[in-house]
């Protein structure tokens, strides 16, 4: 489902994120203070604008309230702009914060304040969260080419007690391009299930397809299940 997303910070880790929320599907506005940081963005997301993020009222210009995802991507060295900008957006009733974190202190501090997800890039890629961390329902992501995966994921709610072939994954029903590799119960892993095998209550599937088709299964938008 595309989203409004905003990016703010636009160096190496930043500016990856936004391209990559972009690259998704969504609509990205990116926000950094160095005038060639902007420059370098035209292009590679929706709007790039020169402006100061530690300002409330310039982020309100912007719309930025309206905005479903926020991102502050800026590096250690900015801790306290990142602390300020995260209660902004905060006090804004943003849906989804992400905030990247230079230390565990930097971190707990914006956790406390009410940071979603704590990013620590030194550990995570830009763009696994880009397509994971605001859809709680896919919980990890590996691009193998371009806008296409391999990801787990919750399935839909309405798959409960269906078979993989009657829930579209397999057998005459594929559908939509996403296809099933293995399927996790518990602690254990069933590999490339059979298309009568049982999709029940705490599965999680590991599936690859087109990244936006996924998204669509993971948030329950696709076409019913036959």
């Amino acid at each position: 489902m595309k989203k409004q997303v905003c990016v703010i910070g636009l160096g190496r880790f930043g500016s990856t994120m936004a391209k990559e929320f972009y690259q998704a599907g969504h609509d990205v506005l990116a926000i950094d203070t160095d005038d060639e940081r902007i420059q370098d963005m035209l292009g590679d997301v929706t709007y790039a604008v020169r402006a100061d993020a530690t300002n409330e009222t310039t982020l309100r210009e912007l719309g930025v309230p309206e905005f479903d995802v926020a991102a502050i991507a800026l590096g250690s060295d900015n801790m306290q702009a990142s602390i300020l900008i995260t209660v902004t957006l905060k006090s804004m009733n943003i849906p989804h914060i992400i905030a990247r974190a230079g230390s565990d202190i930097h971190g707990d501090t914006l956790d406390k304040i009410g940071a979603d997800k704590i990013v620590y890039p030194e550990m995570e890629s830009a763009k696994r969260v880009a397509h994971v961390d605001f859809n709680d329902n896919i919980l990890d992501y590996m691009e193998i080419a371009p806008n296409a995966g391999i990801s787990k994921i919750r399935p839909p709610k309405e798959m409960y007690n269906m078979t993989i072939e009657q829930a579209g994954f397999g057998g005459r029903h594929l559908r939509n391009g996403v296809a099933v590799l293995a399927m996790r119960r518990g602690r254990n892993y069933i590999l490339n299930p059979s298309k009568d095998e049982e999709i029940k209550i705490g599965d999680l599937l590991v599936v690859t397809g087109r990244t936006e088709q996924v998204e669509k299964l993971s948030e329950g938008s696709l076409d019913d299940p036959q």
